[in-house]
């Protein structure tokens, strides 16, 4: 049970710490990583993209559609990991892995995902 809220607990906080990093780079990050976020949940719906193990989206199979928005997407993510980590004291690949478990947790059912060995799977 105390793993359980530890748990809990470490997902809020680094949720909270995700959102105040994108304010730290003012409201533009925030503002591109909202308008990106249709075309990413479309992608992720038709099997084109995935979440990898350490944070970003990776193209799963042949396809690659709309490579600038996802190329865009993972350099945003790479600056707010890069904050956070520096808030925490940490590495900002520590600060992905722990964001990658927390977007598995909530990804959709046929969303591919990728366990921590570099397997892909679709989540059922």
């Amino acid at each position: 049970m105390k793993d359980k809220i530890f748990a809990v607990t470490i997902s809020l906080l680094l949720v909270s710490l995700l959102f105040s990093a994108a304010s730290a780079f003012g409201e533009d990050i925030k503002a591109r990583m909202k308008t990106r976020l249709p075309i990413i949940v479309e992608l992720k719906a038709n099997g084109i993209v995935g979440e990898d193990f350490k944070g970003y989206l990776q193209f799963v199979g042949q396809k690659r559609q709309k490579e600038d928005v996802v190329n865009a997407e993972n350099a945003d993510r790479k600056k707010i990991y890069a904050a956070i980590a520096k808030q925490q004291g940490t590495t900002a690949e520590l600060v992905g892995k722990r964001r990658a478990i927390q977007i598995a947790k909530k990804a959709k059912s046929g969303e591919w995902l990728q366990n921590q060995s570099g397997k892909w799977y679709q989540k059922k």
